[in-house]
């Protein structure tokens, strides 16, 4: 790679990379940009900020430790930083646009009433995009944020949280290929504000989610998030088959086994998380029509199959009955996802049943 431009308000920041309530110094944390440079010593690499970050209210970090808010650049200055941010993509071979939040936007008193990328950052996106140029959108960030723009142009996403005082050097391990990301989503990631409450485990309503006239509970975008609860992308491809029970019926208190076939169908290795999801079709109360009852991450070479198993009983079939006031479990028909997030489709089904 003979040229390299890192743009962005956060990339050259080692304190916005540790996070809120961080108690290592600034100066002994790595910022991306350090990292892409330690990582690519012979290659030129152009830094520009091209955007500006600001907090309108102070923190309660910034308030215990004394911390003044940063004073935003003038109109001027950020039309030229603007310029010079498209300016350093159209020279560089590929850009690196490192976007996302300050530190003191996560914590204690630090709600957003919108989840788009904060400041100038969007138009900065926009611009760095339509250069042509490849780009790979770094995010630093403590909750999700509307990237659904980015989502449909950006080859490539990598969500890095607040990684930490190494996280510079874990950003550049895994964009050059020294390290393959294996994480996952904690969370649904949401297409647009609107959506906020979203999560995967929701209960069933009186409408089914499958009915053709009703297939969304929005007029202006879909229902489902933007990456779904699980969700995680590697430089390899993982496949499932073979999904199988030891029992299709078992007794309250017992238990059975659940095993599925995992392979690796790409030419690197890499580690899988193998999710299990489980979902009572009818009970006393209404129940999520998902939930996480598993996970195993399992490391494959290129071309290799493991089978994966997993017990399921009393832990995972209960749940606390606000009626009985206690964990029950019920004699009822369970369906069976197994698969690599929320959305897996291989799928089968048992009965827990009273003798």
């Amino acid at each position: 790679m003979a040229s390299l431009a890192v743009i962005g308000p956060l990339a050259d920041s080692e304190k916005e990379i540790q996070g809120s309530w961080s108690v290592e110094k600034a100066a002994q944390a790595v910022s991306v940009l350090e990292g892409v440079r330690a990582e690519l010593p012979n290659a030129h690499v152009e830094f520009v900020r091209g955007a500006d970050l600001e907090r309108k209210y102070p923190s309660l970090v910034d308030k215990v430790f004394g911390i003044k808010p940063a004073v935003p650049l003038p109109e001027d200055q950020l039309k030229n930083e603007l310029d010079k941010a498209v300016e350093a993509a159209s020279r560089a071979d590929t850009v690196v646009l490192v976007l996302g939040e300050l530190a003191n936007m996560s914590g204690e008193g630090a709600s957003r009433a919108s989840l788009d990328l904060p400041g100038n950052q969007q138009q900065l996106l926009e611009a760095v995009v339509a250069t042509g140029k490849p780009v790979v959108l770094v995010l630093l960030n403590g909750r999700a944020l509307n990237i659904s723009w980015a989502a449909g142009r950006v080859p490539a996403i990598l969500e890095a949280w607040y990684p930490g005082t190494e996280g510079g050097n874990a950003i550049a391990d895994i964009l050059f290929g020294d390290a393959n990301p294996e994480g996952k989503l904690p969370v649904s990631w949401l297409r647009t504000t609107g959506q906020v409450p979203i999560y995967y485990a929701h209960n069933l309503t009186h409408q089914p989610e499958d009915d053709k006239n009703f297939t969304s509970r929005y007029l202006d975008v879909r229902t489902s998030p933007l990456y779904p609860f699980g969700y995680g992308l590697s430089y390899t491809q993982f496949a499932f088959s073979n999904l199988q029970l030891s029992q299709a019926t078992l007794a309250p208190g017992g238990s059975l086994q659940v095993s599925v076939a995992v392979e690796n169908t790409g030419r690197s290795s890499g580690n899988e998380v193998v999710q299990l999801y489980l979902h009572q079709r009818a009970g006393s109360a209404s129940r999520p029509v998902r939930e996480l009852k598993g996970f195993q991450r399992t490391l494959l070479a290129p071309g290799e199959k493991k089978t994966v198993r997993f017990t399921v009983g009393k832990d995972e079939l209960s749940f606390w009955s606000p009626e009985a006031k206690a964990w029950v479990e019920e004699s009822e028909e369970f369906d069976v996802w197994v698969g690599g997030d929320s959305t897996a489709s291989l799928h089968t089904s048992f009965r827990v049943a009273r003798k």
